[in-house]
């Protein structure tokens, strides 16, 4: 049975990676094991100060297929905090995109609501939803979705552009970001020019480049080879 992962992080930003959360098929969340346990920077160790950055109540959403019903999620509550990265495993079909789309606010739920810090984003207008993601959230996605017709510092800077920055800072914000991703010699270079690995690192790259509370990321390794997924499953944990 063939696994696909999804990744969240949520606003690392001074934190080390704390949890590590799984959910296994579409019907319930499955908190295991804690894989990676680290601690506030300065702390020693204490953790109690994390909030809840996003919160699932009551979460369902079905879908109508002609005369049938699909229940794609079915009465999900789950909460992430500050500092968590969370995986959502399972197999194909299990709802995990379905999910993932309801945290991000990409698509409505039948039944109850996502709140990320104290906004209920299920009770968003699309352009206030629009506005919130610009502000708040940053996406990686499996088949990269970088705009061809521009080159990789392009790409990154993107979601400064939509923020209202500067050229210079543009610039300046997007060269940086992808040094940090090993692409330093690359800022010139277009999608065309990229391997897969090399474009999933703009990706990341972008992702990060407006520093969101919370990134989303949808099989960012589906389409890499083994090694190159290790790569960038370390970079994006280095990233957070």
């Amino acid at each position: 049975m063939r696994l696909s992962i999804h990744l969240i992080r949520v606003d690392c930003q001074g934190y080390e990676p704390l949890h590590i959360k799984y959910a296994v098929g579409g019907q319930q969340i499955l908190p295991l094991k804690t894989h990676i346990m680290c601690k506030m920077a300065g702390t020693g160790g204490q953790s109690n100060a994390l909030s809840i950055m996003i919160t699932v109540k009551n979460l369902s959403k079905y879908y109508r297929i002609g005369s049938e019903t699909i229940r794609a999620l079915s009465n999900i509550n789950l909460e992430i905090e500050r500092g968590e990265i969370c995986c959502i495993l399972g197999p194909s079909g299990s709802g995990k995109s379905t999910l993932l789309n309801q945290l991000a606010g990409l698509e409505k739920p039948t039944k109850g609501a996502v709140y990320i810090g104290k906004s209920n984003i299920s009770r968003m207008t699309e352009d206030q939803l629009a506005i919130f993601r610009q502000r708040h959230i940053g996406f990686v996605f499996q088949s990269y979705n970088l705009l061809p017709a521009m080159t990789a510092a392009e790409n990154v800077a993107m979601p400064l552009l939509f923020r209202g920055a500067s050229r210079i800072t543009r610039e300046r914000e997007s060269a940086t970001m992808l040094k940090k991703v090993g692409l330093g010699n690359r800022l010139t270079h277009r999608p065309s020019q990229m391997s897969g690995g090399q474009q999933q690192r703009v990706g990341i790259a972008r992702a990060f480049v407006a520093n969101p509370k919370i990134v989303f990321a949808d099989e960012p390794t589906g389409n890499l080879d083994t090694k190159t997924t290790m790569e960038v499953m370390e970079l994006m944990v280095k990233m957070c």
